[in-house]
């Protein structure tokens, strides 16, 4: 070591060793000259290294500047020639048998950036292994049983693995290379140690002094503070390290999503969207926050994943998120293969709950009910004794009925229920309430009286009644999920029991009676396919006290004539609401009618009274009529004396409009 009074101090890699530790600080990233793409820059190093020790004449690496903190210097720059001077001494010691007493001091350089790192560095150390020729070292050490599987998806160990055949390809020949390394008879290779006293390492000062720094990404950023939260709070008290959310993010678990969840040769954006997820599920469920605080949280998860903080977390969220992880550890696989047996409509998942959320763009991301339902998924899996397929498939249905039932409009627009802040934070905090008894859903929910949630109530209201008829009579079960399944009815499907005149209070239905009626209905109402004329002539002779006006549940004005417009139905939603509306007794009508005579029997059936108009007749009589105009409105005058068929929706003037009287 020499000492110049404007250079800093000059060292050797082990004389720099021998006296400090040296740790990669967690700003410094991944070791990025044993990268593919570096291969030249790496091996013009070498090179240079091998020239000098070959030839026995000295080289100058310029500048490593860093900050000694406690007992570890920290370089702030120099991360690459460090790292690759400590892999070249390493295999020095090895190949020239002095990795034993080189071991006290080689294992004072160390990885803040990632516990695989640190802990591949330490391994390499106290473990030797065989060097041949003609075989790479990195396979030795990836075949040796100290080698997690997890740590080859660690960039900066598979950078180390990638330099170490490098060195080996060079220096495998090399006569004392060891000696030529460490001795101060040789000091070939050197560099100038500058210490910055008083500045510690920020993000900033790495920035302006480092420009092609590799800034850390949102999970590393995130991991990085979690960590010292999770120690300063002393949320674990672990004696074993292998247990700790330290270890285990960066072995186990991330095995587990290298395995499932990987995107492209990363899985830090898989590790971002699920951790915002279950935040945004367990600040809705712990409720300590203010409503406002909670919505805030939660809206600002959704819009974009790489929002997530430590600052959100709390103690039960912080062993939320490790129950969660070492449940998939565990379960995943088992979950995997248990396959969803019954539509989820508009929110089927491409492949499970899971891998829906996982694999969204960080921005704006998986849709809410899409979270719900891993929510929902976790809950029976971290509640169940046991793993019981169809209870399971119980409870998952019973969240489908509840997150399916749309704010259906008249027009036939359908939005979600649950599609902002609010409605999330609420369904959330009813399936946390429901979550007690999703071992066995139908049992639960026979037997409880009331909710302290009072989210989406009618249609838990209706839940419990199919509950009770269900355990009552478990043959009844199979119509009922038939019903359930209908995209029409999409899990609510209390016109049904409406169509029965079923007094929810007696919980009595009788099983001949609901399949008949079950029948009819899937038969004529059930999907798209059933918006025909033929359903549009039968609904056209269905009279409620007395009139044989269905198509009142919309209405517009046109001026052309100054007659009132009205629809015939133009889409198959706008059935789902006309059947929950004041218009449903049409419907019950005709599906009581049904269960004799079908659609066309029913219009040619049809006798009507004196009062009855021409015009409507003649549209039940003459299939023409209908089916030639190609558009579902119709203008009635006041006198209700003729109708015109238009020709579109807004037609400006009669042209094309048939005339019916």
């Amino acid at each position: 070591m020499e000492n110049e009074k404007y250079k800093g101090k000059i060292y050797s890699f082990y004389e720099l060793l021998i006296s400090n530790n040296i740790e990669i600080p967690i700003i410094q990233r991944d070791y990025a000259q044993g990268r593919k793409d570096k291969k030249k820059i790496r091996q013009n190093f070498l090179n240079a290294l091998y020239e000098s020790i070959s030839k026995e004449e000295k080289i100058m690496l310029d500048f490593v500047y860093g900050s000694n903190t406690e007992d570890s210097f920290q370089p702030l720059d120099g991360q690459q020639r460090l790292t690759t001077l400590f892999l070249l001494h390493w295999y020095a010691a090895l190949k020239d048998n002095k990795l034993l007493e080189a071991e006290k001091t080689l294992i004072k350089f160390t990885y803040e950036t990632r516990i695989s790192s640190r802990d591949f560095c330490n391994s390499l150390v106290k473990n030797s292994i065989s060097l041949s020729k003609d075989v790479s070292p990195s396979e030795t050490i990836i075949d040796s049983p100290w080698f997690y599987l997890s740590w080859k998806n660690d960039p900066t160990i598979d950078a180390m693995l990638r330099t170490i055949d490098d060195i080996h390809l060079k220096f495998f020949e090399t006569p004392n290379l060891w000696h030529k390394l460490t001795s101060s008879e040789f000091n070939l290779i050197r560099f100038y140690h500058v210490e910055l006293e008083n500045i510690g390492l920020t993000d900033d000062l790495y920035i302006k002094m480092n420009a092609r720094g590799k800034l850390l990404s949102t999970f590393e950023n995130f991991k990085a503070g979690f960590e010292k939260l999770i120690r300063d709070e002393k949320w674990e008290n672990q004696s074993d390290f292998t247990k700790t959310f330290a270890f285990k993010i960066d072995t186990t678990w991330t095995d587990l999503f290298w395995k499932h969840f990987r995107k492209g040769d990363t899985v830090d954006s898989s590790f971002v969207n699920f951790i915002s997820t279950l935040l945004m599920l367990q600040t809705s469920v712990e409720r300590s926050k203010k409503t406002d605080e909670r919505l805030k949280i939660i809206s600002k998860l959704k819009d974009d994943a790489n929002n997530i903080s430590p600052k959100f977390f709390q103690q039960h969220s912080f062993n939320y998120l490790v129950d969660c992880l070492n449940l998939l550890d565990e379960k995943y696989e088992e979950i995997e293969k248990i396959k969803i047996d019954f539509p989820l409509f508009r929110h089927q998942p491409n492949q499970d709950f899971l891998k829906e959320v996982i694999f969204a763009p960080e921005i704006d991301g998986a849709s809410y009910t899409q979270r719900v339902f891993l929510f929902a998924q976790l809950e029976y899996f971290r509640n169940a004794d046991e793993t019981n397929t169809q209870k399971y498939l119980d409870w998952i249905r019973v969240v489908r009925n509840i997150v399916s039932r749309g704010d259906i409009e008249k027009s036939g627009k359908r939005p979600d229920i649950v599609r902002s802040p609010a409605t999330f934070d609420g369904v959330i905090n009813l399936i946390s309430e429901l979550s007690t008894g999703c071992s066995d859903i139908y049992e639960y929910l026979s037997k409880i009286d009331n909710l302290k949630s009072t989210f989406a109530k009618e249609q838990i209201d209706e839940e419990k009644f199919k509950a009770r008829i269900i355990i009552k009579n478990p043959q009844i079960k199979q119509s009922i999920f038939q019903l359930e399944d209908s995209d029409l009815l999409r899990g609510r499907i209390d016109f049904i029991f409406y169509c029965l005149n079923i007094d929810k209070t007696l919980d009595n239905i009788h099983l001949d009676s609901l399949e008949e009626i079950k029948s009819v209905f899937l038969r004529n109402l059930s999907s798209d396919s059933c918006l025909t004329n033929d359903l549009r002539r039968a609904l056209l002779t269905i009279s409620v006290d007395g009139k044989y006006e269905f198509y009142h549940y919309w209405w517009s004005f046109w001026n052309v004539v100054d007659s009132d417009k009205r629809r015939l139905i133009d889409k198959f939603r706008e059935i789902e609401y006309l059947i929950h509306s004041e218009f449903r007794e049409y419907f019950k009508n005709l599906l009581l009618k049904l269960k004799n005579k079908n659609l066309i029997e029913i219009s040619q059936d049809f006798t009507p009274n004196d009062s009855f108009p021409n015009w409507k007749l003649r549209l039940i009589k003459e299939k023409r009529l209908l089916n030639e105009i190609g558009s579902n409105y119709i203008a009635i005058p006041p006198d209700n004396s003729y109708c015109y068929l238009l020709k579109s929706k807004r037609p400006r003037d009669k042209n094309g409009c048939i005339k019916i009287e």
